[in-house]
């Protein structure tokens, strides 16, 4: 199943496209085009001039149009203070949100504020803010861990064993190309990690062979892409335009690929999306379900064993 299975994937035809290229000296602006842009596509706009992840686009477009939904569809320009802190109070109140869901709603209205509607009349800095409580992380025994990848097969097993033994982030090891893991140094390069950083970290031994056969199986996959008339992939910023024929190579290519093809009107052509997180979400939770296992367990509570093992101070104590 693909990431894109979130957006709005339709085929990329006729008026599907979002976005119209430039105008040429001379041409004549569509009526519609002339009016002043709509206050969500201003939003976005204002998004993707910072480059805020996609999931940021997602999250602040859905808060401020609850925001304005709330208050009857009234226009932001025409609310204050005071509709602020009634929404956010409602938030906490009746619909029992938690503090950073709170604060996240908060974020995105400020932005809608600040940077779309170039509004700071001084009281945006002195709503209160939630206080986010500090919790525990859940963190598995040895044994725990052994029974739970014992439970595992397959690609799920495969993604497993990068996040306990690199310590890669569930996104990180999703959006991983092949181009990114040397096998003769035992080195990931995990590129735009949290904080749109890049680090290196360690390729576990016991994957290494596993996952060298894993990548001849895409390789033989994107083979067949290519000869369908597919094979393309989404590049970084724009590479695809410096680059014309690089989202073709196969070091481009995602390590785990979806199993399917699809149209991301974000990137135009039919092309094969990295796999949804829900597939190694399912997989580790079915595969402690099986292991008798009652901890909470998901993708992230490999990360925090590999964490408790490199530095166990964190934690406050060590397996």
């Amino acid at each position: 199943m693909s990431e894109a299975r979130l957006l709005r994937v339709v085929p990329v035809t006729g008026s599907t496209l979002a976005r119209p290229g430039p105008l040429r000296a001379g041409a004549v602006v569509p009526a519609a085009a002339q009016h002043k842009a709509k206050l969500l596509d201003q939003v976005r706009d204002a998004i993707r001039t910072r480059h805020y992840s996609y999931r940021t686009e997602e999250a602040y477009v859905g808060w401020i149009k609850r925001f304005i939904l709330f208050h009857g569809k009234r226009h932001p320009a025409d609310m204050g203070k005071a509709e602020i802190e009634h929404f956010l109070t409602a938030l906490a109140v009746k619909r029992k949100v938690a503090a950073s869901t709170q604060n996240q709603a908060l974020a995105a209205i400020l932005f809608l504020y600040k940077d779309v509607l170039g509004c700071d009349p001084g009281w945006l800095d002195d709503i209160v803010r939630a206080k986010r409580p500090q919790r525990l992380p859940t963190v598995l025994t040895r044994h725990e861990v052994a029974a739970l990848l014992g439970a595992l097969t397959g690609v799920g097993w495969l993604m497993a064993m990068l996040l306990y033994g690199s310590g890669l982030r569930l996104k990180e090891c999703l959006r991983l190309r092949v181009k990114d893991i040397d096998f003769t140094r035992n080195e990931i390069v995990v590129r735009e990690g949290k904080g749109k950083k890049d680090r290196v970290t360690m390729l576990p031994t016991a994957v290494k062979e596993p996952l060298r056969a894993h990548l001849e199986r895409v390789r033989r996959l994107h083979e067949r892409d290519l000869a369908a008339g597919f094979g393309r992939v989404a590049l970084p910023d724009a590479l695809a335009r410096k680059y014309p024929n690089a989202d073709r190579e196969f070091g481009w290519q995602w390590v785990f690929p979806a199993s399917r093809i699809c149209t991301d009107p974000r990137f135009g052509a039919p092309q094969r999306y990295h796999l949804h997180k829900s597939v190694p979400q399912r997989a580790i939770h079915d595969a402690a379900r099986r292991a008798g296992l009652i901890k909470p367990v998901g993708p992230h509570t490999m990360r925090h064993y590999a964490e408790s093992r490199i530095m166990p101070s964190r934690l406050g104590f060590a397996l």
